[in-house]
């Protein structure tokens, strides 16, 4: 293959800005919620844009959508290369999370094409279904039912923070395919995203060769107390549940502290009834998000967690209930791809370094069944699930020529 192959970034960028028209916000972002209308607008497009290069399109019952480009007669039935991520965003998403890896994808195809290449291996482009996971939970829901963690029938039954099931969502967007999940068992699979962190852009490095990924917990918990008069209940007589889901908040800063290391601890939602300034708040009902690379050390801050909450609630006179959201292991990518992507790294001559993901994505669910890894580029400022993600137009180039020369090889 020419190693002197490079993409038109230009021609990236333009389709960049074109998808973050669709469900654009205020500051330059995009809200395309899963399986929302515009979801499907954004999914017609991309499609058209497959079409366009001439790959085959399938559609499994989940919604994950695949662009299939044919490989060498001599390896006409060879398992192929994989590369893409989600195009379904947060309210306030960002232009580059999850888009960069599926246009980059097929600006790969665009390049291979406009040179006369085959790859021994055919390569496939993919976007799956609702990896944010802020419509339905969890998330990588496409990604996890294709490589078999999730049943089908359950992940289509799924009911939305709006009320929506699924299922019923993916036929009035006209995206439930026919075919089973699992069509295509990779050879392969490699996803290009921005960091959504500060590391790369810190150190003044270009490229990250992802060795591993964080594993994620997930809880709602709902305090149930009682409402009260703010003025004429004396303190200790409260049943507060607002003031639990304060002492929540508090606890799991301080077991980030304490444990060190990679654990991080996040509330990122909070909901308060009857949410008036002069009542007792009776209900609370919140979120937990619990990250580490060790199995371990996170089983060890959930049981922590799960203390905390016995004594809160016996202590304050409230119940604690505890609805699981989502749960996955830590990922270890494999160590060939990941080394592929610095050589591949240097070879074109930019910096590079390995990293954890401290985000979940796609790959760690088809590291489930073929070996994986992912290639991330800088995000200005660490910024992301933010209208005002950036990643430079150079980064850009960069991350999508790396992920060019290292399909190339492992389609070869």
């Amino acid at each position: 293959m020419n190693s002197a192959l490079r993409i038109d970034h230009e021609h990236l960028l333009a389709r960049l800005d074109q998808l973050a028209a669709i469900g654009a916000i205020e500051g330059g972002g995009c809200c395309r919620l899963a399986l929302t209308d515009a979801d499907k607008a954004g999914r017609d497009q991309v499609v058209g844009w497959m079409r366009e290069l001439g790959l085959e399109i399938g559609i499994d019952r989940i919604g994950n959508v695949f662009g299939l480009r044919r490989g060498g007669a001599d390896a006409a039935d060879a398992a192929p290369v994989m590369t893409g991520s989600h195009i379904d965003t947060v309210a306030t998403g960002g232009r580059y999370d999850g888009n960069l890896g599926v246009l980059a994808g097929l600006e790969v195809v665009r390049t291979l094409d406009a040179a006369g290449l085959t790859t021994r291996r055919p390569l496939v482009v993919a976007f799956f279904t609702n990896e944010e996971g802020a419509r339905f939970a969890p998330d990588m829901l496409g990604s996890l039912v294709y490589a078999g963690g999730l049943a089908l029938e359950d992940a289509l039954a799924t009911v939305s923070n709006d009320g929506k099931t699924l299922g019923a969502e993916l036929e009035r967007i006209g995206y439930a395919g026919s075919a089973l999940p699992g069509m295509h068992r990779p050879h392969a699979y490699v996803e290009l995203h921005i960091e959504q962190g500060p590391v790369l852009a810190a150190d003044g490095i270009t490229i990250g060769a992802v060795e591993d990924l964080q594993g994620i917990s997930w809880q709602e918990i709902v305090v149930t107390g009682q409402s009260n008069h703010a003025g004429t209940t004396p303190m200790r007589l409260r049943h507060d549940a607002g003031y639990c889901a304060a002492a929540i908040v508090t606890f799991l800063r301080q077991l980030a502290d304490e444990t060190g290391g990679a654990q991080v601890c996040t509330v990122g939602r909070i909901e308060l009834v009857p949410n008036l300034i002069n009542v007792i708040a009776s209900r609370a009902k919140l979120t937990a998000d619990l990250r580490n690379t060790d199995e371990a050390l996170l089983q060890v801050a959930e049981a922590k967690l799960a203390g905390f909450l016995e004594s809160l609630a016996r202590d304050e006179g409230v119940t604690v209930q505890c609805r699981r959201l989502a749960r996955f292991e830590p990922v270890s990518f494999a160590p060939a791809i990941v080394e592929c992507i610095e050589r591949v790294a240097t070879r074109l001559g930019f910096s590079r370094r390995r990293m954890t993901s401290g985000a979940g994505h796609d790959a760690q669910m088809l590291a489930r069944i073929c070996p994986s890894a992912m290639i991330f580029v800088p995000s200005g400022g660490g910024i992301s699930h933010n209208a005002a993600e950036y990643t430079a137009p150079a980064d850009i180039a960069a991350g999508a020529n790396v992920l060019l020369h290292t399909l190339l090889e492992l389609a070869a």
